[in-house]
């Protein structure tokens, strides 16, 4: 491993900060594309990592699970903290774009030490959620399958565990090759993908709507949008955990900055919209869904713990009717478009790591000819085929734990980062009213919920009876994931740190 001492910093630790007054911080190039991404490239690598179709499909039940019928309180919740992290996340892009966003911000900050565990938190995260979505595609991959041909035996396929895991890993291998090509190649695939998937969900959201005129299961009620109305507060933040996980992703429009059209003020610029967009797709299926399907525990009410498993899977049917098939199509479509668009984050944190010596020098290489970090996104996809073969044999319920998990992990590098933008910039933020809200008080607003939630949701998930049940050694599935993978980031910064052997 790479010598990553105090004068391993990367360039600008300590004695930036004392500079830290909003003016770019020039650094070397990575050797990425430059100006591939312009405003509207950036927003639609953000929805298409966020995945809103596969995120919805995964994370509707288990949410309601949580907070029953104030499903849309929690959302807009989830929502707040994700603007205020945002609005700091700009504002450290436009003194320093890098790549390695969490990673180079915290150590900027705090020091070698925290800059990796921040790197760390990010690409533990995406792993996580690279593993998940290849799960969801092969879920829906075989259910259209069943759909075209009218064979469910097809769509039962996914039920077998080796059909299940070697389908998974081939995702991943297709996905890793895309984004090898280069950025350009991995633009044009989004595009498509990501039109055919908000088209889609919006017409479910109608037909929804449509179908639940007459006599819906669960009639609109203005506390829908009371969060106090949740009976608990381990409820509400074990809502709220996953409530954050749908919104996460926006962040890889900061990832890309120095492959971007204006890197200091673009992709803040399509962050912010993009979270923006997102919570109004949001509020407007949700609130759709619970009046057509209710909350019950049987038939199709999001209470039952089969529907819960996979929403769209279950209610495309009833809802879309002899159109369900293209609910399966845009699963697809939003899984797909997201394994190659969340690829960036981990490869891009892990070229950073590499650049300033945190990791090993391999992980700095770029594709002469694709200006890709080729080998950071095929350690990246090997990781996540890794952990979904683990997960999948470990637990019945894979996607409810890890989805639980990832919300942890996403609120703790989240609020490292917010808490990085405050303590980068504290020596600017009395200059103007501007800097203390942006700079100060909306990081730290922002950084603190996402700790609360990160505390009461680790406190909380050592129970056995934690999310789907799961345990190891009578700890709940949840916490055991989280706190290996928050102590293997311990083990592996304190061994970087070690100096190289001859």
């Amino acid at each position: 491993m790479s010598n990553y001492t105090e004068a391993g910093r990367p360039p600008g630790t300590g004695a930036a900060c004392a500079q830290a007054d909003g003016t770019s911080v020039p650094s070397k190039s990575k050797g990425l594309a430059k100006g591939r991404l312009g405003l509207l490239a950036s927003i639609v690598l953000g929805i298409s990592t966020i995945a809103p179709v596969y995120t919805l499909t995964g994370a509707l039940g288990p949410t309601v699970r949580e907070v029953g019928q104030h499903l849309p309180a929690v959302f807009i919740v989830g929502f707040l903290p994700m603007l205020l992290v945002a609005l700091g996340y700009r504002e450290l892009n436009a003194a320093e774009p890098d790549s390695g966003t969490s990673f180079t911000w915290s150590a900027r900050a705090f020091g070698p030490m925290i800059g990796w565990i921040g790197g760390w938190g990010l690409v533990t995260a995406t792993t996580i959620v690279l593993s998940n979505l290849a799960g969801v595609a092969v879920d829906f991959f075989y259910l259209f399958l069943g759909q075209l041909t009218g064979d469910h035996a097809i769509a039962a396929l996914a039920d077998n565990l080796l059909i299940n895991v070697t389908t998974c890993c081939i995702f991943i291998a297709m996905a890793v090759w895309i984004c090898c090509r280069g950025i350009g190649t991995t633009m044009t695939v989004q595009y498509a993908l990501v039109a055919l998937q908000l088209v889609v969900l919006v017409g479910f959201a109608i037909a929804a709507f449509g179908g639940s005129m007459e006599a819906p299961p669960l009639a609109f009620d203005a506390d829908w949008f009371n969060p106090f109305g949740v009976e608990s507060f381990s409820a509400f933040t074990a809502g709220l955990s996953l409530s954050i996980f749908i919104f996460w992703g926006w962040d890889v429009c900061l990832t890309v900055s120095e492959e971007s059209v204006g890197s200091e003020e673009v992709p803040g610029r399509a962050a912010t919209l993009t979270v923006l967009l997102i919570l109004g797709l949001y509020l407007v299926t949700a609130i759709a869904t619970l009046q057509f399907a209710g909350i019950g525990d049987i038939g199709l009410g999001l209470g039952n713990p089969r529907i819960q498993e996979n929403v769209f899977a279950h209610l495309a049917g009833p809802v879309m009717g002899p159109l369900a098939i293209l609910m399966s199509i845009a699963v697809l479509a939003s899984t797909a478009a997201s394994l190659q668009s969340t690829f960036v984050s981990p490869a891009r944190t892990l070229l950073a790591m590499g650049y300033y010596g945190a990791v090993p020098q391999r992980f700095a290489n770029i594709c002469p000819r694709s200006q890709t970090p080729r080998y950071a996104t095929i350690c990246a996809g090997v990781a996540a085929g890794v952990f979904y073969v683990t997960m999948r044999t470990l637990s019945e319920n894979v996607l409810a734990d890890t989805i639980t998990a990832l919300g942890m992990m996403i609120c703790f590098y989240y609020s490292l980062t917010a808490f990085a933008c405050v303590w980068y910039f504290r020596h600017s933020l009395t200059d103007s009213l501007r800097h203390f809200l942006l700079r100060g008080l909306c990081p730290l607003l922002g950084g603190g919920i996402l700790s609360v939630i990160f505390v009461q949701t680790a406190i909380d998930s050592a129970s056995p009876s934690f999310g789907s049940g799961s345990h190891v050694g009578g700890l709940g599935l949840v916490f055991v994931i989280a706190m290996i993978i928050l102590l293997l980031g311990i083990v592996l910064m304190l061994w970087s740190r070690q100096p190289a052997v001859a």
